[in-house]
């Protein structure tokens, strides 16, 4: 039966129940007060039939009967057998009305409900093993199968993905370790050509040389790549301001070697929190290096505590990120850059990587002076120094 028809059935037998409730107490108390009138003997002249001689036949019969007055407690107690139907009638009539509401739920609606409220959390926290029952074909029951139907299609797919990023982490691995022993012999043939008295085969053995200088680094890429995949951040004690510092250092380093300045606005206080500081620092460098290839002249670089966490924004006076670039730089291997070049695209995806792992998250943006991408840390504690 549907929830619809059901509710209406659970209605009605209850709207029955409470006429019969309200019947059966109007005929109580009526016969209450009846009672309590009977025990009073009527009043007035009585009449009697006689027979020739005189005497009294039958009990006799009373003319112009008048009703012997009662008691002050007994019309208090009649007065109250008359009130007690008029005032049962919608007690008894919200009572089998929430009476009907609380069955229904119970019979029709508490079950399925905290199998889907118990399968959403699941789901919530990412466990799709599990399955839901519910042996009614009503309308919740339906939903719930629908659920189940759903839960099923998610497991497949995460089951999916989950084994297609494994395999591209398999594959990357592989791919990385055979190239290893190819480079190294190419390696040693290039170094051997490029000892060659012929300046024609220098030249040639030099750009081979640079060739697979790339490939190594390539090669590198992917491993650490894999590495950062599989990494988990460790959660140590660190001291905001002298870890800034260190940071500055390292920009100013960066920026000095590619002829560009660095501009920091430092709005830590002087507290010590919690984080994996090789996390950070390594999203600090890949934003800096991005930012200083593509600066015209400074990049700048800015921390402060927000949402429970550390902010570290880096922002260049470049060109800034394209339509296209805004939605996939942080995609792996994913690059502006058409000519050869040392990048592959996977710094911002590493940035990413990383503040993910740090419970945080990366956002990439303009301003309009150039690009702008900012890399939030949450913190488990902080602790205030003064």
């Amino acid at each position: 039966m549907s929830l619809r028809k059901s509710l209406v059935l659970y209605v009605i037998v209850f709207a029955v129940l409470a006429v019969l409730l309200c019947v059966a107490t109007a005929s109580i108390c009526d016969g209450a007060a009846e009672s309590i009138r009977a025990s009073y003997p009527p009043s007035g002249e009585k009449y009697y039939l006689t027979n020739a001689q005189g005497e009294k036949l039958g009990d006799g019969t009373y003319i112009g009967k008048a009703p012997a007055p009662l008691s002050r407690q007994d019309e208090r107690t009649i007065a109250l057998l008359e009130i007690i139907p008029v005032v049962a009638t919608p007690v008894y009539s919200a009572l089998c009305i929430i009476a009907a509401a609380l069955l229904f739920y119970r019979n029709r609606l508490k079950k399925p409900l905290a199998e889907l409220r118990a399968a959403s959390e699941k789901i919530a926290n990412n466990d799709l093993d599990f399955s839901i029952r519910c042996d009614s074909n009503d309308e919740l029951g339906q939903l719930c199968a629908s659920f189940e139907r759903m839960r099923a299609a998610l497991a497949d797919t995460f089951s999916k993905m989950w084994r297609q990023v494994e395999e591209r982490k398999t594959l990357n691995a592989a791919f990385a370790h055979d190239l290893r022993t190819p480079l190294t012999v190419l390696k040693g043939y290039d170094e051997m050509l490029q000892t060659s008295d012929s300046p024609e085969t220098q030249t040639i053995a030099a750009v081979m040389g640079k060739h697979i200088a790339r490939m190594e680094t390539y090669v590198s890429s992917m491993s650490q790549l894999r590495r950062m995949e599989d990494t988990q951040p460790a959660y140590r004690p660190v001291d905001l301001q002298p870890f800034a510092v260190s940071l500055c250092d390292s920009a100013k380093l960066v920026c000095k070697q590619n002829g560009k300045r660095l501009l920091v606005h430092n709005d830590l206080p002087d507290a010590q929190i919690s984080l994996d500081s090789t996390f950070v620092s390594q999203v600090c460098n890949n934003l800096i290096s991005n930012a200083v290839r593509y600066a015209r002249a400074a990049a700048t670089l800015s921390f402060s505590l927000q949402d429970g966490g550390l902010l570290l924004c880096v922002s260049d006076d470049g060109a800034g990120f394209d339509e296209t670039s805004l939605q996939k730089a942080a995609n792996p291997y994913y690059t502006e850059e058409t000519t050869d070049s040392e990048h592959y695209g996977l710094g911002l995806y590493i940035c990413k990587l990383l503040c993910e792992r740090h419970n945080g998250y990366l956002k990439i943006g303009n301003t309009v002076d150039g690009a702008h991408v900012s890399a939030w840390f949450k913190v488990p504690s902080l602790v205030d120094k003064k």
